[in-house]
């Protein structure tokens, strides 16, 4: 059975449990034959994962806002050009951790660069791609923040809390543009609430996917 969609974003504001969510689904797919890839952004190829440190890890000082959304447009068109668009030639299905739909909610909104600029920049040859589906993940800025913290200070690897340090106004803006987004593009973009425990939100993750996966839930 061919799936209505193959490209599937998850988005939300930091905490808020889609990078679980994403796991979760790519093991059911892998349970039931399905071919798929899982990959993230900043990330995801050798350029994105080599400039993950430098926009979300903690070292040095910030990016320049600026600076900041064309160093995510590089990495994501060589994702796109490396990873993503192959794998949607050749029929499988794709699960990215973030796309272009965190770039205009934390650098348009979140940092105040404005839509107008994130949209030109992806009008760019090699940018114009746009998820089948994406799911943001949603609860409350002081929740999601908690759960962030509490899972950075738990974490054996590199720390990348650089967006967990902005103040709690940034992160209510980004929370903000999430679901203005949604409201702007209601037939690509579902809002799930993130605020119960995982296995609920797996069941409401699946209640949306799964008759467009064709998947067995």
């Amino acid at each position: 059975m061919t799936p209505a969609i193959r490209f599937i974003t998850f988005e939300g504001i930091e905490g808020c449990g889609k990078t679980t969510q994403v796991g979760r689904l790519a093991r059911l797919l892998a349970a039931q034959g399905r071919d798929h890839i899982r990959t993230r952004e900043p990330g995801g190829t050798r350029l994105g994962e080599a400039l993950r440190p430098l926009l979300v890890g903690l070292g040095g000082p910030p990016p320049e806002a600026l600076a900041e959304l064309l160093l995510y447009a590089a990495a994501r068109a060589q994702h796109l050009a490396e990873v993503i668009e192959p794998a949607l030639a050749a029929g499988r299905i794709v699960l990215c951790d973030r796309f272009k739909d965190a770039t205009l909610a934390y650098q348009a909104w979140g940092r105040g660069l404005g839509p107008s600029l994130v949209d030109a920049v992806h009008a760019l040859p090699g940018l114009m791609r746009d998820p089948d589906r994406t799911l943001i993940l949603d609860l409350p800025v002081e929740v999601a923040l908690k759960r962030a913290r509490i899972r950075e200070a738990g974490s054996q690897g590199a720390a990348e809390s650089r967006f967990e340090a902005e103040p709690l106004d940034f992160h209510q803006r980004v929370r903000d543009a999430y679901l203005a987004l949604a409201r702007a593009h209601p037939e690509r973009i579902a809002v799930i609430d993130g605020s119960s425990d995982e296995e609920t939100v797996a069941r409401r993750v699946l209640d949306d996917l799964a008759p467009r996966l064709g998947l067995h839930s």
